[in-house]
């Protein structure tokens, strides 16, 4: 599977589970901001920051992802699998 494939995979498996991903700029802030999942008016935000490379922005994506009841949604099984192999 392509990473940009694979990346598209990951949000929408976020979104499954009622996590928003969005994509900011993260350097007009003009502080030391880092992406992360956070909550905001009662609702799950992973806050990405755009300049990462795809490898960083998958790699964090699928961290985050590991800590969430995977069990409860359908998963395609490479994405699923790439999800709780990672670390």
């Amino acid at each position: 599977m392509k990473k940009k494939e694979l990346y598209q995979h990951l949000i929408e498996t976020a979104e499954k589970l009622k996590i928003n991903v969005s994509e900011q700029n993260l350097r007009v802030t003009n502080v030391n901001a880092k992406s992360g999942l956070c909550q905001v008016k009662g609702e799950y935000v992973f806050i990405m920051d755009k300049h990462l490379t795809l490898s960083e922005k998958i790699e964090l994506l699928s961290q985050c992802l590991q800590s969430q009841p995977l069990d409860t949604i359908y998963i395609i099984p490479a994405v699923r699998e790439f999800i709780l192999g990672s670390d």
